[in-house]
């Protein structure tokens, strides 16, 4: 969030939660879904209403930014006054139009909070484009309106409404007084208490303000740009639900012990949590794509895809909450009540979640594809790729897949053995490639959370493999943090080189998810530890060269303080690889013996007996690879190259589930930048980062499930299927995703961490 968008969040927080807004909402509710001015005008004193207003015209010329970090506070405490219906889309709208004096009048008269207005453009449910021709007529000739608005706040008390209306053969918008004879008002109670209106005008006194498609384009940019402030009000209802919930479970007990320590109401709670988070990457994503101009198109397709995802997350989120307090969240005396009813209201206004999803597939129009850059172009990787635009960067990384890639090798149905993917592997380190996330200073390409995406993307895209890679994600980033610099000199340039093919050993055959519990044993001998046990489970095992892995030091003290963090060249005497098969029938797996294996006391990363602190640290890296898009974003491509071969996109319920999945992958990766910045930035990983290996997997999953389902019976075939029907091997990602859920701890594991370790609930 930028400095002035915090501030402004900062100031909303101390100014609404100076007030019980909740006991406003039911008292305002029961006077018959008003607001109360004098309310407004300390709005307007704090600047609220002025942030969309330009400099010349007496506003602060901010952005959507600082309006969605009030909006979610306005969500956070229940703010009975129309923020966004009447402090948003009219100030949207009439920034956006050519200055003319009516129009500076009435812009000066709404930001100043001395009017309170809304937009009255709906005439019917369901609406989510703005109509070219719409049935509401303004007579110029006679200055009066003809016709009806629906859906219309806010209604009883407002000074006026913006009336978007036909004029001749164009588009129109006047002005309305709400004292206008002509005008007529039918009030109706939203489930939330407040009132949406119905507005007819039967010759009513309306003042022009501009005609012409510059009308429509405002008021298109205006709407989505409401929609945005109303996504965030929605994140901040899902939020202060989530910690409402979160505190009662740690307060109400049942059966002499708090119902927060019950492990299926942690589970449902984590899962609220993963619904919030998502909501919260998505929006960052969003109004940081509204903030740099896009086309109407693209701030279309954006606000959509925030309205989808925030409007899902609002009512799931205050539902689930109900449910969770039990009895007590079904009254109207208890809050949680409250913010489902206002989530409820506002899921449904401007477009539920399945509308804007099925919009926001609309507006995915496929076009040319993309330009690859010249293939002799320079490759090097000493360039700034942060001053590169993101487009020529993705046009850089498409071309040097076009030059160097070999295009027998695109879109492997399963992960790759060292020997099939060891030649690709040394072209990228040969380019200085090899390791895109690593700072400079260790080698890398210090690619920004930003880059670092685009770059995955066009790797799935393109169907790049991925090769063994454990020494790239979690070796290199481990001793950058906790080794010492004989270590990152010694080891981080073979990972680089592809000399070094690093295999990871936790798993032993009592010790998966409970990694504590480790018995492989290591006695100081000297300027050596003498190792002695079992790994299993050990990825890429035969193709290994090296095994990072953790050992029991001490057997005196907890589990967890006993153990330590060693470096092992698989070379050494008494190490032997046993291949296991997977479920594909692939070597893909193996256990480790270590008999009375000499490994230097050099070899230990961080203090002897603390490398449960560095095997944290590494789980980290490793949920961050595992939520990293790109699995999903490989079995998208894979569902839409199948949909395409079998003509299902003119079917509408595929349409709807493929957008549905299309938009998870696309939060998955806004919420993976996140935790990617954190990685750069070189702090510690927090534990929220197995949310993000839920959904990762979990959205994998959903996926290859679909398209099991969508090539019917060649979902049922081990191999490789090519004919006039098909060209695919369809189980692979099944396979693949089904591990992905168990290793790095089980996603049942991660929902008790988090629970445990984010939401703090008892045990």
């Amino acid at each position: 969030m930028s400095e002035s968008a915090q501030l402004f969040a900062d100031s909303a927080a101390d100014y609404l939660g100076a007030t019980d807004q909740r006991q406003r909402v039911r008292r305002l509710e029961d006077e018959g879904g008003g607001f109360d001015r004098a309310v407004w005008r300390e709005i307007a004193d704090l600047g609220w209403l002025s942030i969309l207003v330009a400099e010349e015209h007496g506003g602060l010329g901010l952005g959507i930014a600082e309006v969605s970090a009030i909006a979610e506070q306005v969500g956070r405490h229940l703010l009975p006054e129309p923020f966004v219906d009447a402090g948003v889309h009219p100030l949207a709208l009439l920034a956006h139009l050519s200055a003319s004096p009516a129009r500076d009048a009435l812009l000066a008269r709404l930001h100043s909070g001395d009017a309170i207005a809304g937009v009255a453009w709906q005439e019917a449910a369901g609406t989510l484009e703005v109509s070219a021709s719409p049935a509401t007529i303004f007579d110029a000739d006679a200055g009066t309106l003809t016709g009806r608005k629906r859906f219309v706040r806010p209604g009883p008390g407002a000074d006026g409404w913006l009336v978007f209306c036909r004029q001749g053969d164009g588009a129109a918008l006047v002005w309305v007084d709400g004292a206008s004879p002509g005008a007529a008002l039918e009030a109706h109670f939203g489930v939330d208490g407040s009132a949406l209106s119905t507005l007819t005008f039967h010759q009513a006194r309306a003042v022009p303000i501009a005609q012409g498609d510059a009308v429509i384009q405002a008021l298109g940019h205006a709407n989505e740009i409401a929609r945005i402030a109303q996504s965030a009000e929605l994140a901040g209802i899902a939020r202060r639900s989530l910690e409402l919930t979160r505190d009662y479970l740690t307060t109400r007990e049942q059966f002499g012990k708090p119902i927060g320590s019950f492990q299926a109401l942690q589970h449902r709670l984590v899962d609220g949590l993963i619904q919030v988070e998502l909501a919260s990457a998505c929006l960052r994503d969003v109004v940081s794509a509204a903030a740099h101009a896009p086309t109407p198109q693209a701030l279309a397709a954006n606000a959509s895809r925030a309205k989808a995802r925030c409007a899902h997350a609002g009512v799931e989120m205050t539902r689930m909450a109900i449910q969770l307090h039990g009895a007590i969240g079904t009254t109207n005396e208890y809050d949680v009540g409250l913010y489902f009813k206002r989530a409820l209201l506002l899921g449904s206004r401007w477009g539920t979640a399945g509308a804007h999803r099925k919009r926001y597939a609309q507006l995915q129009t496929p076009g040319a594809a993309p330009a690859l850059a010249s293939t002799a172009e320079d490759f090097s990787a000493d360039q700034d790729w942060d001053a590169m635009p993101e487009a020529q960067f993705r046009s850089k990384v498409r071309a040097l897949f076009a030059a160097h890639y070999p295009q027998a090798r695109r879109h492997m149905p399963y992960r790759q053995s060292w020997a099939e993917s060891r030649d690709w592997y040394l072209t990228l380190s040969r380019l200085g490639w090899i390791a895109p996330a690593w700072p400079r200073q260790h080698g890398g390409m210090g690619l920004s959370a930003e880059k670092l995406i685009a770059y995955i993307e066009e790797t799935e895209a393109w169907g790049g493999a991925r090769s063994p890679d454990q020494g790239l994600v979690m070796v290199g980033p481990i001793l950058m943090r906790f080794g010492n610099d004989a270590q990152r000199a010694h080891f981080l340039p073979p990972i680089l080189a592809g000399e070094h093919v690093w295999t990871q050993g936790y798993s032993e055959p009592n010790a998966g998810s409970d990694l504590a519990a480790v018995r492989t044993e290591a006695v100081i001998d000297g300027d050596d530890f003498i190792v002695n046990g079992q790994k299993t489970w050990t990825t890429w095992g035969a193709d290994g060269t090296h095994m990072f892995m953790l050992v029991r030091t001490d057997k005196t003290v907890k589990k967890q303080a006993g153990i330590s963090f060693l470096l092992l060249d698989l070379k050494t005497p008494g190490v032997t690889v046993r291949p296991i098969r997977n479920i594909a029938g692939e070597r893909e797996f193996c256990e480790v013996f270590f008999d009375d294996v000499r490994v230097p006391r050099a070899n230990l990363v961080g203090e002897l007996n603390q490398g449960w602190t560095v095997a944290k640290a590494l789980l980290g890296f490793e949920r961050l690879f595992t939520g990293s898009p790109k699995h999903s974003q490989h079995t998208l491509v894979q569902v839409e190259k199948l949909a395409r071969q079998r003509g299902l996109f003119g079917d509408p319920l595929f349409g709807a589930r493929f957008t549905e999945l299309q938009l998870d992958t696309a939060d998955l990766g806004a919420a993976y930048a996140g935790f990617a910045e954190i990685a750069k930035r070189g702090e510690a990983i927090p534990a929220s980062i197995s949310m993000l290996k839920i959904w990762s997997t979990e959205t994998w999953e959903r996926l290859a499930l679909l398209l099991v389902e969508l090539a019917d019976e060649y979902g049922g075939l081990r191999d490789h299927s090519c004919d006039d029907e098909i060209d695919m091997q369809v189980v692979a990602p099944l396979f693949n995703c089904l591990g992905a859920k168990i290793f790095a701890g089980s996603n049942e594991i991660q929902r008790s961490i988090l629970a445990k370790q984010v939401l703090e609930l008892p045990s």
